[in-house]
């Protein structure tokens, strides 16, 4: 009898042992990227209004979005969006599913290191941190677990971040799981060596099931990165039901309506179909029955676009208030705010104005001072283009909203070579110019082009009147290149050199041109 009971006491351990087994060894259940943030993925305080477990339901239109991007039968996924739709909150739900759920070598790309460490710190770092289920995969404290700002390893894994910017960080790193965040941000090159967005495409080709994640606000329509991906994509757009009615459509801005002179009487949205308005309220409680509708659905890509007014993390009011403000510096020749109203609210590109510019439009611009420089103007800047044989200098006066003046236009012949013309240059910067009541302005800044055939000569000059406010300069051409930025010191003979974004120059000289005030002076006026 006992070694019966003994038998029977062992194949009772040994069932539960195998059963043991057989339950670690059993796959996960079947999770939808969103059903993986519902169940594990908890909120910090950090970057959170409402730190805790996160819900799907709290902004409905994500969960497409990301079960998109969980589907292992879709390569590609693209998000062209307004800037307050809890964008960043769907990538880190996605680097948790791919960490957790679906274990693969994730690369993450920001438009620069600097960016990458930042999106880091603040995002991933306190997400691995608060999700227990993320928590237990990532030794953060060992020396030898290989772990760092920009990589974190774990089990089947890792989450490695780069810059656009740094082309060492591209190469020789195969991966499966490619997150391109904020693409329009990106450099055309990373440095010599090519397209960054290309680069790192390069990098999944080992991997028959490869992801491809593209996101990014866009910018200049033409030269927007996000919308030139979005085209090739299946075009969705977020749709709900009218309140009213019933009937599925976007929330376009062309159908707000709102009183501009009494925004307390509330924003609404009136429908492309029964032309009833509703409220916000209304339209945002249709959201848990909203879908996105596709423009191209034979595309392999999916592709999402949305724009605030879908989102419940910002108030149409708010939206207004900003579009009011853009409205009214664009009335008054200043487009910069209008153009990112359209790219962070809107979410759609900005086109830029015809550059055409008539003479006659420029003739009609002459005045005769009654003194050397008008009373409004309160400083006086200058402009010097090198030429092979003369400089060529032009002074400007500014006053108040940058409102300005042309002053002087003067050459100054000589031999390059020589320091005869040099001293020339140098004695008209010193020069002042008087008012009517005999006050006398000098030049504050000067800018030198030194693109030209006599770099290192421009570079000596400046250098020897940094305290002057004498600048060297050069222009590069790319909508991508900001007008200006802090200068560098990488010449050869280590003055402060600024690179100017030419081409997003030229858009603000021709958007100055373009403004006529009736009065015929007042802010971005051109005199």
């Amino acid at each position: 009898m006992k070694k019966k009971r003994r038998t029977i006491e062992l194949a009772q351990q040994t069932a539960e042992m195998f059963a043991r087994c057989v339950a670690v060894l059993k796959p996960p259940p079947e999770l939808t990227l969103s059903q993986w943030a519902d169940t594990y993925r908890m909120l910090s305080a950090e970057n959170s209004a409402t730190p805790g477990r996160w819900h799907t339901d709290n902004a409905p239109y994500q969960r497409e979005i990301m079960d998109a991007i969980g589907d292992q039968h879709v390569r590609k996924v693209v998000v062209m969006s307004a800037a307050q739709i809890g964008k960043t909150a769907m990538l880190m739900n996605m680097l948790g599913y791919y960490m957790h759920y679906y274990p693969a070598p994730v690369l993450v790309m920001q438009p620069t290191l600097e960016m990458g460490q930042t999106f880091s710190k603040d995002f991933l770092a306190p997400m691995i941190r608060d999700t227990p289920v993320l928590r237990v995969l990532v030794d953060t404290k060992s020396r030898y677990s290989g772990n760092t700002i920009l990589k974190k390893n774990f089990p089947g894994g890792h989450v490695t971040i780069i810059g656009a910017n740094s082309p060492a960080s591209l190469a020789s790193r195969p991966i499966k799981v490619l997150l391109c965040d904020e693409v329009d941000r990106y450099p055309a090159s990373a440095g010599t060596e090519g397209d960054p967005l290309l680069l790192a495409q390069k990098r999944q080709t080992t991997f028959w099931d490869k992801k491809t994640v593209i996101v990014s606000t866009p910018t200049i329509k033409g030269s927007s990165r996000i919308e030139t991906e979005f085209q090739e994509t299946t075009r969705e757009e977020w749709n709900v039901p009218c309140p009213k009615c019933g009937h599925y459509q976007p929330l376009r801005w062309a159908n707000i309506v709102f009183d501009r002179h009494d925004l307390k009487k509330g924003v609404r949205h009136k429908c492309e179909r029964c032309g009833r308005e509703s409220s916000e309220y209304a339209w945002k409680a249709q959201e848990i029955k909203g879908h996105f509708v596709a423009a191209n659905p034979g595309a392999a890509a999916r592709g999402f676009h949305l724009n605030t007014l879908a989102s419940t993390f910002c108030g149409w009011q708010e939206v207004v208030e900003k579009f009011l403000l853009a409205k009214e510096m664009l009335d008054q020749g200043d487009p910069e705010k209008m153009k990112t109203w359209v790219n962070t609210e809107l979410g759609e590109t900005w086109e830029e104005p015809g550059e055409r510019l008539e003479d006659t439009e420029l003739v009609n611009r002459r005045e005769v001072y009654d003194a050397q420089v008008p009373e409004d103007v309160l400083v006086l800047t200058a402009g010097v283009d090198v030429q092979d044989d003369r400089f060529e200098v032009e002074v400007v006066g500014w006053g108040v909203g940058k409102e300005s003046w042309g002053i002087r236009y003067q050459k100054i012949y000589g031999d390059m070579l020589k320091e005869q013309v040099w001293r020339d240059l140098d004695a008209f910067l010193t020069a002042t110019f008087s008012k009517k009541d005999g006050t006398q302005l000098p030049i504050l800044c000067t800018c030198i082009d030194s693109g030209g055939h006599h770099t290192d000569q421009v570079y000596r000059f400046t250098k020897e009147r940094y305290e002057r406010r004498i600048f060297a300069i050069k222009g590069k051409g790319g909508q991508e290149v900001p007008y200006i930025r802090n200068p560098s010191t990488n010449n050869r003979v280590k003055t402060p050199l600024f690179v100017l974004g030419v081409d997003a120059g030229k858009a603000l000289v021709y958007q100055r041109l373009k403004h006529e005030p009736p009065e015929r002076k007042g802010p971005n006026y051109c005199h």
